[in-house]
C-alpha cells in the first residue's frame, strides 16, 4: 500500500471556491494523490449520480467544494448540495463505499489554505482506507 496514490475527484464551484486553488495546489499539496478538478457553475447543480459515477470510474475519493452558507452565487445552491451530500453518504454505504471517501467543504474565496488542507486531509484518509474496490 505504500505506493498507493489515490485518484481524488474535486467537484468545485466555479464562482465561490478559492479561485487560486489550482495554483496553490501545485505547490502545497502532498504528493500522495492525483487530483482531478471538475468545475461546476454551482455545487447545487452537481447531480448525485456524478459522484457515484466518479467512484464507479475509478475515483478513490471525491471532494465537493462550494460557497460558504449564505454566500452562494445562486442563493441556495450550496444548501441543495448539502442535502444531496447527506443522501449520498447513505447511498454510498449501501453500495459498499465508505462514506468517508466523500467530503464537502464550504469555503469563501479567500480560503485557499483551508481548501488545500482539507484536500490533503481527504487524501490521507483515502490512503488509510486503501484503494476503492467495487464488486
Amino acid at each position: 500500500m505504500n505506493n498507493f496514490k489515490p485518484n481524488i475527484v474535486i467537484l468545485r464551484c466555479n464562482f465561490c471556491s478559492p479561485p487560486g486553488a489550482e495554483r496553490a495546489m501545485a505547490s502545497q499539496l502532498k504528493d500522495n494523490f492525483r487530483p482531478i478538478i471538475i468545475r461546476a457553475n454551482c455545487t447545487g447543480r452537481i447531480d448525485p449520480t456524478f459522484v457515484i459515477d466518479a467512484f464507479v470510474k475509478g475515483a478513490d475519493g471525491v471532494m465537493i467544494a462550494g460557497c460558504a452558507p449564505g454566500d452562494c452565487h445562486y442563493v441556495s445552491g450550496n444548501y441543495k448540495a448539502g442535502r444531496n451530500i447527506l443522501l449520498l453518504k447513505r447511498v454510498l454505504s449501501q453500495l459498499g463505499i465508505q462514506p468517508e471517501r466523500l467530503r464537502a467543504e464550504w469555503l469563501s474565496t479567500s480560503e485557499s489554505p483551508r481548501f488545500v488542507s482539507s484536500l490533503n486531509d481527504l487524501a490521507d484518509k483515502v490512503v488509510t482506507l486503501g484503494p476503492l474496490i467495487l464488486n
